[in-house]
């Protein structure tokens, strides 16, 4: 059922982002900032040069903001190691998604926030990417090369973000690890396949363990929906209220059975064995119901 305020005759007013020198005057020293924030996070001065320059390439006039353009237009970039800095350099993963997500908090953190899931592809050309492979990518709406991952954003009347996210990789890629052909893409050794209901899964549980950002409602499509396992990780979650899409031919309770112990006509549960091969082949056993005496 809508809301009065979107079933009725309202109108939203369009947000302006009219933005005037003065708006941006201070934007690079912000970012400085911002970079900062996430300093301790590499272990080398380089990554974190190369980390604040892709940032700052992300914010510029660039109509292709990938690696080679960012690092051409950067005053002192260089091609390959930025190449290096985003395929091989390290950093603490965790610790920088820890970080942004109290950033996240700072600014639009609610009691009554919610987790909204949902994957996306990315089209690829080539195959030197991590987890790409021919499967369905909804971004065009039918099977192609891309690499796909499930996503999880956090809305509250404050604004939205994406808080987290999961590759997918799929059965296939995991069972004949096709990625390790090349070098360039291998996949950890101990890598299992997951279903993408059971990546949210993580996904959820993790946020929650965390206790940064508070929520109480999970949002998701009718591929989570139709997931039992998805459904019951989320049930069990205590004062969560979730809104999931199902198929239409999903079969469902609308009252929850009584389930009633099964009876036994001799008074019991209990069960003889018996070995009853003494003529045949081997041993044969079968079950008789017994009565118990007193």
């Amino acid at each position: 059922m809508l809301s009065s305020i979107r079933s009725g005759e309202h109108t939203y007013e369009i947000p302006k982002f009219s933005i005037t020198t003065k708006d941006i005057d201070g934007f690079y020293s912000e970012l400085e900032g911002y970079h900062e924030i996430f300093a301790d996070c590499f272990h080398r001065s380089e990554s974190r040069g190369h980390f604040f320059n892709y940032m700052a390439g992300q914010f510029s006039e660039l109509e292709r903001k990938s690696i080679e353009p960012i690092a051409v237009n950067i005053t002192g970039g260089n091609i390959r190691a930025m190449q290096r800095f985003i395929s091989v350099a390290e950093w603490d993963e965790d610790k920088i998604s820890r970080k942004y997500r109290t950033l996240v908090n700072d600014d639009m953190g609610d009691p009554n926030g919610i987790l909204i899931f949902d994957e996306s592809g990315f089209v690829k050309k080539g195959s030197d990417s991590i987890g790409v492979a021919r499967q369905y990518c909804g971004t065009i709406g039918k099977v192609d090369n891309c690499q796909v991952g499930v996503f999880a954003a956090y809305a509250s009347p404050q604004g939205y973000a994406l808080i987290d996210k999961r590759p997918f990789y799929s059965r296939e890629m995991v069972r004949e690890r096709l990625c390790r052909k090349t070098g360039k893409c291998a996949l950890p050794e101990n890598i299992k396949f997951k279903t993408k209901p059971q990546l949210a899964v993580e996904m959820f549980t993790a946020i929650r363990d965390e206790g940064i950002l508070p929520f109480k409602y999970i949002a998701t499509d009718s591929l989570y929906g139709s997931s039992p396992e998805f459904i019951n990780a989320v049930d069990r979650l205590p004062g969560i209220t979730y809104f999931v899409s199902m198929a239409s031919d999903t079969r469902c309770w609308l009252k929850r059975p009584v389930v009633r112990e099964k009876t036994y006509k001799y008074k019991g549960n209990g069960q003889n064995q018996e070995n009853s091969g003494r003529y045949l082949k081997g041993p044969h056993c079968v079950h008789r119901p017994c009565q118990k005496h007193q």
